[in-house]
Order: structure tokens, then sequence, then C-alpha cells
């Protein structure tokens, strides 16, 4: 006597799949890039060994002042 299978009633992974992150998941690779944004915006005491303004800041300076910041 052959034995019946049993088939799904559902399928698995039909429905919307909903993700949640912590807080911290957000958070703490913004301020990251805030943290290494502002390290190559204002070195501190780090002088260029070029003479003049250097690209990347003037290129940050531009990028500022489009976004109006």
């Amino acid at each position: 006597m052959p034995a019946r299978t049993h088939t799904r009633t559902h399928r698995p992974g039909q429905g919307p799949v909903e993700v949640t992150l912590p807080w911290w998941a957000v958070a703490l690779p913004a301020l990251a890039f805030a943290a290494l944004l502002l390290l190559i915006l204002e070195p501190g005491q780090a002088h260029a060994a070029a003479a003049g303004d250097p690209a990347l800041g003037r290129l940050f300076g531009r990028i500022l002042a489009f976004l109006g910041l």
C-alpha cells in the first residue's frame, strides 16, 4: 500500500520580509564616516608637502558649497 505524501498548504518566502536594524547599526557607521571626513578636511597640525591648497580640500569645499553646508 503506497503512503500518501504531505503537500504544503503555504509556501515560505511569499510574503514581504521585514528587516529591522538596531539604532547602533545605523548610528555607528554614520559616526565613523563623519569622523573620518573631519580628519580628511581638517588634519590638525599636519602640513602638506606641496605648497598651496590641497586638491582634496578644494574638492570637499566645493561639495559642501554645492550641498549648502
